[in-house]
């Protein structure tokens, strides 16, 4: 993976705390969730008619992307009710990390060096340790069974991603035109599971707010990645973009004057370590 590559990453990385963070701290987060991904739609109508319609060898990884994501969201907010986003999300980026390092040499047909495989280790190993820092009764049955499909469900969508981004078309433009059209699918789809909260318009006039920013950061972080799909193997480019959670981490420490915790040094430490390794592919 080179230096570009690794840079866009950490940037989607950045950008995917940010947004995820900002939706959790929200009154409403299933109804703010919604509302960033229509808002999503909104901004990628008009990038996708610049772009054009990616090639048709993409769509059924759209139309696959697109189920798997909606399922993705719709088990994480379910676990988001029984568990906080302390000890969910990185459960939950960990799994996704695992599914992908399993699957992708079966399914894509990469087969990662040591050192790299050493790389996604340890980011798996960093995000399990955020989760010590939660409560004990913060992640009951119920939260740890709708965390675990949430998880599995992720990984399926990231490798649907990382094909449709690689059949989208030749040139820049093919995985631009991938994360447009699947932003807008992903849009109508939750739109109709979140139908009983509301109507679209209904659901970007209540949040707007939130729904604005966050919009631009989802839609950022999305497009980076999809991005370097196309340039570098799939599961260190996953399990880079899944340093988000300690994005998260040093979020809530800089701005919410949260206290950094010795396993949360840890952490940080092993992200620090495993990044040049992800670098190996």
């Amino acid at each position: 993976m080179d230096s570009l590559s690794l840079t866009a990453a950490l940037a989607s990385a950045l950008l995917h705390a940010g947004w995820n963070a900002a939706v959790k701290a929200h009154p409403a987060p299933r109804e703010a969730m919604a509302a960033q991904m229509i808002a999503a739609a909104v901004l990628a109508i008009f990038g996708l008619a610049a772009t054009g319609l990616p090639a048709p060898a993409a769509w059924p990884w759209i139309v696959a992307s697109t189920a798997l994501n909606v399922g993705a969201v719709t088990s994480m907010l379910r676990a988001y009710e029984h568990g906080g986003f302390g000890t969910v999300y990185p459960v939950m980026r960990a799994v996704g990390v695992l599914g992908v390092a399993v699957v992708a040499p079966l399914a894509l047909g990469e087969r990662l060096g040591l050192g790299a495989m050493s790389g996604v280790a340890l980011v798996v190993v960093a995000l399990l340790l955020l989760t010590q820092d939660a409560r004990g009764g913060d992640f009951p049955p119920r939260a740890l069974a709708w965390t675990l499909l949430a998880g599995v469900v992720t990984s399926g969508y990231v490798l649907a991603d990382a094909q449709g981004a690689r059949a989208g078309g030749g040139g820049g433009a093919g995985p631009l035109a991938y994360g447009f059209a699947v932003s807008i699918t992903n849009a109508v789809a939750i739109s109709w599971v979140s139908r009983g909260v509301g109507a679209p318009w209904v659901l970007l006039a209540r949040h707007w707010r939130l729904a604005a920013p966050a919009s631009f950061a989802s839609m950022g972080s999305y497009l980076l990645i999809l991005w370097v799909f196309t340039r570098a193997p799939v599961a260190p480019a996953a399990a880079l973009r899944d340093t988000s959670a300690v994005f998260a981490m040093l979020i809530a420490v800089l701005w919410l004057k949260e206290r950094l915790a010795a396993r949360r040094w840890l952490a940080l430490a092993l992200v620090v370590a495993g990044v040049p390794l992800l670098r190996l592919g």
